[in-house]
């Protein structure tokens, strides 16, 4: 089986479903091979011919290898507006080769002029007009180079589509997959193709193109698909093939690694996890740590990323008892335990660089009737601890939900001015409200976005604090406060919190 990660995304580092699904199909000897097309697309398109019509495409395209060389490298985390400007230079490039295909491509984006992903007849228009794709040239030969070298390796081929910027490029790559031999079988599975399943009414519109799809763990349908039996779970994910593929975007190996699907909190009332009622399965602690020390001495990893959506307090306690220390950032819950300082410093012990919080509000009542499970107390301890420990910390802020004023928003701001030296990091984001999501019933509702495959709704604010308003306020007033803006401008552009531990030790 031929796994495949498509364009566009951030390339940093390699894709953690691919590499559990070649671990688990591998183990049970099913024969895989995986490519990070996402990582291969990148430097196709980055090395193509562009005209430049100003100053600064002149300036990027001169310096484009220097700018890499900045990016995949150490001494382009010295100096932040070094590393600002080989950021915007090589999204430059993308720009301009990509513009005269109808698309914009950026370091995180791929973005059609007339075809939205959100449209099924758009995406089955993408397969059945494969080559108007401006990575065409790249994958129609990358394909015909695998078919002609074992024509085997194109019998079944899985997608992993996780992200709405992949879905064009996704369908592209099918339907010349299906147009070169319309025999061969296509299984589509990852993160955004769950979602898409899980939304009530959901009937699959891509017959013809996709002849398997897959929501939720793909480990298990895929070896059923084969006839063979699961005799192992929890296999060591097989990061080999990718990690070969080519340099990814980070300076050094990022190894991302899940300890648990799905939430061990699941409360939130915004959480799409509650909505798409997606189980939690945890691996088991030991286990886990015994997989992250194991996957750290085979690569020798820079950084660990753990892609947990919160990652359990008994894993970061157990993971420092055992003497680990290669450096790591992930999305953690904030718990009485973050209060503490041992645990913290024990945690700085451990490797732990940066820690992600959703903290959302400032205001007690907005978290209560958001089901956070904590209090600002616990946050402010959080905060402090973690700083005197050495930890950064990226920190999640979500305005415009149901139960937020403009009051309520106020408090956000001056909690934010109250522990600028405490924040590393802010992600500031909108709400949307889940397509699916129960218990909504009685807000107004109307379509977000015009596509079949949408999944998210608008809504009347009940306070009528409106996204009109929201976007206003954060505009003129929240991120042009002196001590917020200063937290802003040190994000790096692009990346954020994939980049954001290389410029803390």
């Amino acid at each position: 089986m031929l796994l495949i990660f498509p364009p566009s995304a951030k390339a940093c580092e390699p894709p953690p479903g691919l590499a559990r699904l070649h671990g688990t199909l591998k183990h049970h000897g099913v024969p895989v091979h995986s490519i990070d097309m996402n990582l291969e697309g990148f430097h196709y398109l980055f090395n193509q011919k562009a005209l430049a019509g100003d100053l600064w495409g002149k300036r990027a395209l001169k310096k484009r290898e220097q700018n890499l060389d900045l990016v995949t490298g150490s001494k382009g985390y010295a100096n932040r507006d070094r590393y600002k400007n080989a950021v915007l230079d090589i999204n430059k490039v993308l720009a301009m080769v990509s513009r005269p295909s109808g698309s914009l491509v950026t370091l995180a984006n791929y973005k059609s002029d007339t075809l939205s992903p959100l449209k099924s007849e758009d995406l089955l228009y993408a397969a059945a007009h494969f080559r108007e794709n401006v990575y065409y040239p790249y994958f129609s030969e990358r394909f015909k180079d695998l078919l002609s070298k074992d024509g085997r390796a194109l019998d079944t081929v899985g997608f992993s589509l996780n992200y709405l910027n992949q879905a064009l490029c996704t369908f592209a790559m099918i339907g010349y997959l299906k147009h070169l031999n319309p025999g061969i079988r296509i299984v589509l599975g990852g993160g955004l193709v769950t979602s898409f399943m899980r939304k009530p009414g959901f009937a699959s519109p891509f017959d013809g193109y996709v002849d398997v799809m897959i929501a939720g763990k793909g480990e298990g349908p895929l070896l059923d698909l084969f006839g063979f039996e699961r005799k192992e779970a929890d296999v060591l994910p097989d990061y080999g093939d990718m990690v070969a593929g080519g340099r990814y975007l980070s300076p050094g190996l990022v190894i991302p690694f899940c300890t648990a699907d799905g939430c061990y909190w699941k409360k939130c009332t915004f959480c799409p996890e509650q909505a798409e009622n997606n189980p939690y399965e945890p691996l088991d602690v030991n286990r886990a740590v015994d997989q992250v020390k194991a996957l750290d001495a085979i690569y020798k990893p820079a950084l660990f990323h753990f892609v947990d959506n919160a990652l359990s307090p008994k894993f970061m306690t157990r993971l420092e008892r055992s003497g680990f220390n290669t450096p790591w950032y992930t999305f953690a819950r904030i718990t009485g335990q973050l209060g503490d300082e041992a645990f913290c410093r024990s945690l700085k012990r451990s490797g732990c660089r940066m820690l992600k919080l959703g903290i959302e509000s400032g205001d007690q009542n907005v978290l209560d009737h958001l089901t956070k499970g904590i209090d600002l107390g616990t946050v402010s301890r959080s905060l402090t601890e973690l700083k005197r420990a050495g930890i950064a910390t990226y920190v999640y802020l979500l305005f415009g939900t149901p139960w937020e004023t403009e009051a309520a928003a106020r408090k956000t701001m001056d909690f934010v001015c109250d522990h600028k030296h405490l924040i590393s990091y802010l992600n500031i984001a909108l709400f949307n409200l889940p397509y699916f999501a129960r218990g909504w019933e009685y807000l107004e509702t109307s379509q977000f976005y015009d596509g079949d495959l949408s999944l998210y709704k608008e809504f009347n604010h009940p306070m009528g604090w409106n996204r009109s308003d929201i976007r206003d306020f954060l505009a003129r007033e929240f991120k042009k406060h002196p001590d917020i803006s200063a937290i802003i401008n040190r994000d790096p552009p692009v990346f954020n919190s994939n980049h954001a531990a290389f410029f803390f030790d």
